[in-house]
């Protein structure tokens, strides 16, 4: 391709994008990536940023704000919803979401989030509004003192209730996984059944620790991985069918940044999983 002769700098398929978006002219008329070019043709390049470089912009994007503070904010983040810009998902973010509610938070790093929730993972989560109360908030988390729970539907029949107290690492072959590792960092889970229905239980769960996707791996490690799981759960399960993992942060307690009293906020649970619960109760009731 001409066009890669002369911008050496850049990738094929990132020339071939600005063609197809209209941002390439062979003498005044719009580009086509069949087109020929002979030495006297001018040719117009009007460059597009990368994704990564505009992954920081505000967005009118549904939020769903909990509790507003000066110092913090408290939202119930909807499932799908990725929390922070990263590669394949560098708009519509929940941090694009909270940069268009309070532009301020742009001075922040991470736009002033101190932890996050799996995509699929729906439930109440923490953005700080000021450095003071992101240092006050990260160092609680570090220090044990945010409780998280959560509500779980999982497959089998576990016992009432329970701890997971195991390790949890990268997968030393998958590498977008966790797995339960010997030199894994130490991680603990308490569990309590809510509910039983036919081969599936509610679980509420409580985080001691906060590793990545420690809930759906410590509960796939004692056989009950969670409904919907596509990563670690049964793909084959007849539950397979709810479309992602059937958790969701439903209670969240901290002290506030400034005045130290300690705070709980809870969110129900969202529709989909609601609906879900209805079903299976309704399938109790006719065995």
């Amino acid at each position: 391709m001409a066009l890669q002769r002369l911008m050496p700098d850049y990738s094929r398929n990132r020339l071939q994008s600005w063609i197809r978006a209209g941002q390439v002219d062979v003498n005044g008329n719009p580009a086509k990536i069949s087109d020929k070019v002979w030495q006297e043709d001018v040719i117009q390049v009007r460059p597009l940023p990368l994704p990564e470089q505009t992954a920081f912009a505000p967005e009118d994007l549904p939020l769903d704000i909990v509790h507003e503070d000066p110092c913090f904010f408290v939202v119930n983040k909807r499932a799908g919803l990725v929390v922070h810009p990263g590669s394949g998902n560098w708009e519509g973010t929940l941090l694009n979401a909270l940069l268009h509610h309070d532009p301020h938070l742009l001075t922040l790093p991470r736009a002033g989030i101190v932890h996050r929730l799996d995509k699929d993972t729906s439930g109440l989560m923490i953005v700080a509004r000021t450095l003071h109360a992101q240092t006050n908030l990260t160092r609680q988390i570090g220090l044990r003192q945010v409780s998280r729970e959560y509500l779980a539907l999982v497959e089998g029949s576990p016992h009432k209730e329970g701890e997971v107290d195991a390790p949890i690492g990268r997968h030393p072959v998958h590498r977008t996984k966790m797995a339960v590792l010997k030199e894994g960092r130490p991680s603990k889970t308490f569990y309590e059944v809510m509910a039983f229905f036919p081969d599936c239980a509610l679980l509420r769960c409580k985080l001691d620790t906060g590793r990545t996707h420690q809930i759906r791996v410590h509960m796939q490690s004692i056989g009950h991985p969670l409904v919907g799981d596509q990563v670690y759960g049964n793909r084959h399960s007849i539950y397979s069918c709810f479309g992602r993992q059937a958790l969701h942060a439903f209670r969240l307690s901290f002290s506030h940044p400034v005045t130290d009293e300690r705070l709980t906020f809870e969110a129900d649970l969202p529709s989909d999983m609601l609906a879900f619960l209805t079903r299976l109760e309704q399938a109790s009731h006719e065995k």
